[in-house]
């Protein structure tokens, strides 16, 4: 971010503006996924796990009685991996794939490229808007989705609230406090933040996205599977962080060459989700979600006559996505949908 005159920001735009400015924004002009970018997703670390997605969406197909039409949308669609072999899965249920629509909602040009390059043999469709899914049942899956969205911050200090922001010069960047009328904004969205809170984070972007999905299945009926990086605790506490290189970097100093996430706080998204009318059906960590959908099953029926080699590279991945010192338990999953339903398959 080059500016002539010092400018005082928000949090919340100082994120969007690193990672999503048109000219210089970090998802726009690079690709950060694999082992050359700065961090590697579950879709690339094994095909199993978009194979469990894939297992997990006819199931839950089959739930709403298997309807002739579904729309299956892909939020923030990364590489493509993910949709790609959950497409290719897809090819078992011959029924299935007949029924489904594949969209891919992404905010990143340079990324659409690469996935236009790798789905290029199969029909997908990309959304410049969630409402153009048009009047059909749809499932929604956001993998590392909202932890990239930009937050703001609140902070405690004796009885005042203050949020905070990003001072920017020509010369150095650095976070300041203001003072803020927490009651005057909680009224604006409709929900109490500070309630046995010291600390807040909190995503306008999250909470107007799931306002708008909850929308589209509370009326065609569907749901939202979010599998990311988080926490259950009822206390939020500063999650802020930044990536390069598969390390974390200052925040401040990378701007717009580095990946800039938080930590998704599950009890708070239950409460966004009984707002707009949401039947939370399931929450568990990703280990457990993978678990009980079959994946240790499927790596033994895919490892049993593959050489050494290949069988150790297999159970290796395996292990990077469910172990509880890897992936396993630091990647929550939750599936809300609308009342309706309620499907439990994974959870």
């Amino acid at each position: 971010m080059k500016i002539k005159f010092k400018k005082i920001i928000s949090l919340d735009k100082f994120i969007d503006f690193s990672l999503y400015n048109k000219k210089s924004g970090y998802y726009i002009k690079k690709n950060p996924f694999g082992k050359k970018g700065d961090f590697i997703t579950s879709p690339d670390i094994s095909i199993l796990f978009s194979e469990m997605i894939g297992i997990w969406l006819v199931a839950l197909w089959e739930k709403l009685k298997k309807p002739k039409k579904i729309n299956i949308v892909e939020l923030g669609a990364g590489n493509g991996e993910m949709m790609f072999n959950i497409i290719k899965t897809s090819n078992q249920f011959s029924f299935f794939k007949k029924s489904c629509n594949f969209f891919i909602f992404e905010k990143s040009i340079y990324l659409k490229k690469i996935q236009k390059k790798k789905l290029k043999n199969f029909n997908v469709i990309w959304l410049s808007n969630l409402d153009q899914v048009g009047n059909t049942p749809t499932i929604f899956i956001g993998n590392e989705f909202f932890d990239s969205f930009p937050i703001k911050q609140f902070i405690k200090k004796n009885r005042n609230w203050f949020e905070k922001y990003v001072e920017i010069t020509p010369q150095s960047k650095r976070f300041l406090e203001k003072k803020i009328d927490i009651k005057k904004f909680e009224k604006k969205i409709g929900l109490n933040l500070k309630k046995g809170q010291k600390f807040i984070e909190f995503s306008p972007l999250i909470f107007q996205t799931i306002k708008k999905i909850s929308n589209i299945i509370n009326k065609k009926n569907g749901g939202l599977l979010i599998i990311d990086y988080g926490y259950f605790s009822k206390k939020m506490f500063n999650t802020l962080q930044s990536v390069k290189k598969h390390k974390k970097v200052d925040i401040l100093k990378n701007s717009g060459d580095a990946d800039i996430s938080h930590l998704l706080n599950y009890y708070f998204l239950k409460r966004i989700a009984k707002k707009f009318k949401l039947n939370v059906n399931g929450l568990s960590t990703q280990r457990n979600f993978l678990i009980k959908l079959g994946i240790i099953e499927r790596a033994k029926i895919i490892s049993r006559n593959a050489p050494f080699l290949e069988k150790a590279n297999i159970y290796y991945r395996l292990k990077r996505l469910i172990d509880h010192n890897e992936m396993g338990e630091i990647f929550k999953v939750m599936f809300i949908s609308n009342k309706k339903i309620n499907f439990k398959i994974g959870f």
